[in-house]
């Protein structure tokens, strides 16, 4: 059964060009293609899940490609992995909040680039072109890690007070 909509065939052929014109997005920002694509047929799924028969049904792709675009999502924390009630096949889930935790996670990221990138600037000396560069950078990360972490709480206090709904 297929997850896209039950409307009609016109429904279904725009979802399809909605699922692959943002799956080319996120390739070109830089994400695999085939986990753009499955992760842009969950998104756009009523039910946020499918099976690997149903995203390789609606993309047109081989069990394989799913299998390995399923791979990265997990190994990004983008989707997870559950068994169907009943049954022995997995379904694959789109975590909520995703963006939102996505960029939590990055985080962590930024403050390790921020250490690195300060430790380079002391090495490459701070009196140096390379090193007050690299500190630049560094203040860089810092500043965005700060404005992302405000971003964030007001995301939540914005979501929390049933605003954009």
């Amino acid at each position: 059964m297929s997850e896209m909509t039950t409307t009609g065939a016109d429904d279904d052929a725009a979802v399809s060009r909605f699922v692959e014109r943002f799956a080319a997005e996120l390739t070109e920002a830089g994400m695999q293609r085939m986990a753009s694509r499955v992760f842009a047929a969950l998104l756009a799924s009523e039910s946020a899940s499918m099976t690997s028969a149903e995203l390789a049904d609606q993309l047109q792709i081989s069990p394989a490609a799913v299998s390995g675009a399923i791979r990265y999502l997990s190994q990004v924390g983008m989707v997870s992995r559950e068994r169907e009630p009943g049954s022995r096949r997995d379904r694959y889930v789109l975590h909520n909040e995703v963006w939102y935790e996505s960029l939590t996670r990055r985080d962590a990221i930024l403050t390790r680039w921020e250490k690195v990138l300060r430790d380079g600037s002391e090495i490459l000396g701070p009196d140096t072109a390379a090193g007050r560069r690299t500190a630049e950078t560094a203040e860089f990360f810092e500043f965005l890690q700060k404005e992302m972490l405000s971003m964030l709480d007001r995301w939540r206090a914005y979501k929390d007070a049933g605003a954009g709904s």
